[in-house]
């Protein structure tokens, strides 16, 4: 286990916001990388200036990162776990996880969530989650089931607050409609892919829905897979393991309508591209608290800013038309 000293931490973060029962910080530091583009050591780091400078709210699922070679699952959570049981941090920190995405435990069925939401809790070592989405939607099982099971880990103390990635208006509002009728836990959370150059991912039917329940938005990809930091320019090549996806945004008349745009707001403010583009989204209905990671303390300091920039109603405007 790593025991790395803490490192240093950009500004302080002044402002949490309600999530159900909960209070999260502005911004949702993104577990996905710990144990993947992180090692260890580093991922230590990262928790630490993050909590140093006062965010508490940390993302991630059982899934992180069985896709990378010699993963299998799992890994981000047990950084996580390690983490804070070696600082003596866990009543300090919001942790959210997610099930269904895992291979091993895939599905949304009732005997793969009680199966995976006990692994999560070891390998977090924790006997209770903050918050637990369900990673994908599972439409060959019936929200009655979903629901039900769900509530059954809140009523067993394993969860306090429940929520969903990835899917559709239309069963949102079915699972919102049953726990109301049922009397059972209900969503509090969507977690959406939304940001300037992805946004009907969000806008629209599952925005209302997610609105008139009183839903919190953590939106994932809120950077763009780095392409929103401003970074990625014609001509430069950029070595992460998300570059592809990202240059894919140069190719498009929007894609450099959004980083024009950006550069004028981040000069204007004295701020960094990326504060902009999460303080965009932090200024749109719902958003609750955006979800941003960083491979290193050195890229943390631009996302913890969103605390404390506060864009104009023209700055937002002008980023809202740049990328329609």
């Amino acid at each position: 286990m790593a025991t790395s000293t803490p490192a240093s931490a950009p500004g302080p973060v002044p402002a949490s916001k309600p999530l159900g029962s909960l209070s999260v910080s502005p911004l949702s530091l993104g577990g996905n990388v710990f144990g993947w583009t992180a090692d260890t050591t580093t991922s230590f780091e990262v928790l630490d200036a993050f909590t140093a400078a006062g965010g508490n709210f940390v993302d991630t699922a059982d899934a992180y990162s069985f896709f990378a070679p010699g993963n299998k699952g799992g890994e981000s959570e047990a950084i996580i776990g390690d983490w804070h049981t070696a600082r003596g941090r866990r009543s300090d920190l919001v942790i959210a996880t997610k099930v269904g995405a895992l291979p091993e435990r895939k599905g949304l069925s009732a005997a793969t969530i009680k199966a995976a939401v006990d692994e999560s809790l070891t390998r977090l070592r924790t006997d209770y989650i903050d918050l637990y989405y369900t990673h994908y939607d599972d439409e060959s099982v019936e929200v009655s089931e979903i629901i039900s099971t769900l509530d059954e880990l809140v009523k067993a103390g394993k969860v306090r607050e429940i929520g969903a990635s990835n899917i559709s208006p239309e069963r949102l509002r079915e699972s919102l409609e049953f726990s109301d009728r049922e009397g059972l836990a209900k969503y509090v959370a969507v977690q959406p892919h939304y940001n300037l150059v992805s946004r009907d991912t969000y806008e629209g039917p599952l925005r209302d829905v997610a609105a008139q329940h009183g839903l919190g938005a953590m939106p994932y990809y809120g950077l763009a897979s780095g392409f929103l930091t401003g970074k990625y320019r014609p001509g430069t090549d950029v070595e992460s393991a998300r570059s592809g996806k990202a240059a894919e945004h140069l190719a498009t008349e929007r894609g450099r309508r959004v980083l024009a745009a950006l550069d004028e707001v981040a000069e204007r403010h004295g701020a960094e591209q990326a504060t902009v583009a999460l303080a965009w989204l932090a200024a749109q209905p719902t958003v609750t608290a955006p979800i941003a990671s960083a491979r290193t303390v050195a890229q943390l300091p631009a996302l913890m800013a969103l605390s404390t920039l506060r864009l104009t109603k023209e700055d937002v405007s002008q980023l809202t038309e740049a990328s329609e």
